[in-house]
């Protein structure tokens, strides 16, 4: 087998002051930058097959515009559409990539996205040269909080806060940060993929009209500071979404407006350092294969009585506008999802993608995706440690409960368009293209 050749790069995606930042339901207008956002891209050459992971820091990728980037990728580098991967961090502190309520989407920024990404992919395929990776896995429990908790008047209710009133946690964590080193024949680090399920961390109020990518941009620079050189360090989030890193107990301060998403970076960028240097083992004749397929999703339905309870609200929302923050509003957000669900095609493609590389599987599914389905799917994979990636290759984001989660009810499961059953079906499909990967 002929020696494995790998390469990484970041290509700046970066939008002006003044952008519209999405992520809640409300419209922010950056007034400030803080650290460039980026595509990080790593590009691995088996000799008989060439595959790109390529993660943006933006909250979503529309599906068009990420066949856009992949159509253009191909063009720029000859490694075939169907081999890349596309990712979004799903920092709520980017640019509008799609249009939300009181959201316009950033279409000249957008129309420089897909160009963007396939340079990233291009200067990481410049720079391909021999190499050998290995794989770990470290625990970093202590960061990640299911977000969905058992009140004591038996219902579900998502960031309740603490008090009295709040039970349990409805759901587990992953607490498992899964990591790809990739270092050239002198062991010098190309790049590190690293997999976590972690919704995204954020800070105080200060923050949200200012670009930023978050943990994921933070993380990246503190490996790079304990490992003393310079590389490629690339966060791929994993389903996470019913978790989140607030832990209810305990009140989050703030010494400083970066300080809690500057602290988890270093915590994970800790465990995944002591994992890595941990390895004895890498390999340089590393098998790489890609399989794709895509499952028809189907809309829920929202009866005519909710949708004109929505739009006449909605109504006298706009006449007087809407006081306090739209998020902690239930009423409000109830209707605005109603109306979307509404707007909704009835069925719609998401993209499923498994990657192997030598021992090491990769499923990269769409939406939101509940941990459970995370945590299952790495459980009956056929590798011996599998990544599982949320929020890839485009389409719409909106969240992908379990079963178990559509009686339970709260924000996620009113919210969703897709129809009960599309996280379980969407997760079968990707074990199967995994089990497919591993008998060739």
């Amino acid at each position: 087998m002929p020696q494995l050749r790998a390469g990484a790069a970041r290509a700046v995606i970066t939008p002006d002051i003044g952008c519209h930042i999405p992520g809640y339901y409300e419209d922010r207008v950056a007034v400030d930058i803080h650290g460039d956002l980026h595509a990080k891209a790593v590009v691995l050459d088996s000799g008989d097959t060439c595959l790109a992971i390529c993660v943006c820091d933006v909250i979503a990728l529309p599906r068009g515009d990420v066949l856009a980037a992949k159509a253009r990728t191909e063009e720029m580098t000859g490694i075939p559409a169907a081999n890349v991967l596309l990712q979004a961090t799903h920092t709520h502190y980017g640019p509008a990539t799609a249009a939300g309520y009181a959201i316009p989407r950033d279409d000249a920024y957008m129309e420089r996205l897909p160009g963007r990404i396939a340079t990233a992919i291009r200067l990481a395929q410049n720079r391909l040269r021999p190499a050998v990776l290995g794989h770990a896995s470290a625990s970093c429990s202590g960061e990640v909080f299911n977000r969905r908790f058992w009140m004591k008047d038996g219902s579900v209710q998502m960031n309740p806060g603490g008090g009295p009133n709040v039970l349990r946690p409805a759901g587990p964590v992953d607490p498992e940060v899964g990591l790809l080193v990739v270092l050239d024949t002198e062991r010098r680090p190309i790049a590190v993929l690293a997999n976590y399920a972690l919704h995204y961390v954020g800070g105080p109020g200060v923050l949200d009209t200012i670009v930023h990518a978050d943990y994921f941009g933070a993380f990246d620079q503190a490996l790079q500071r304990l490992a003393g050189a310079p590389f490629v360090a690339v966060m791929m989030n994993g389903c996470c979404g019913d978790v989140n890193h607030i832990d209810v107990t305990r009140p989050v301060t703030y010494p400083y407006p970066f300080s809690e998403i500057d602290r988890v970076a270093e915590v994970v960028a800790g465990q995944v350092y002591s994992a890595w240097r941990g390895l004895r083992d890498y390999q340089a004749d590393v098998k790489l294969g890609v399989a794709n397929s895509v499952h028809q999703m189907r809309r829920r339905e929202v009866t005519p009585e909710r949708l004109a309870q929505a739009k006449e609200r909605l109504a006298k929302v706009k006449e007087g506008g809407l006081q306090g923050s739209a998020t902690s509003q239930p009423d409000f957000l109830f209707d605005v999802t109603a109306t979307a669900i509404h707007d909704t095609p009835p069925v719609w493609e998401l993209p499923v993608q498994a990657l192997r590389i030598g021992d090491l599987g990769i499923a990269a599914l769409h939406s939101e995706v509940f941990v459970e389905i995370g945590l299952d799917l790495k459980r009956r994979s056929p590798f011996p440690r599998t990544f599982v990636a949320e929020l890839a290759n485009g389409g719409p984001d909106f969240y992908l409960p379990t079963d178990t989660a559509y009686d339970e009810g709260s924000y996620e499961v009113w919210s969703t368009p897709a129809e009960r059953g599309s996280a379980e079906h969407l997760a079968a499909l990707a074990l199967t293209l995994l089990e497919q990967l591993a008998r060739d």
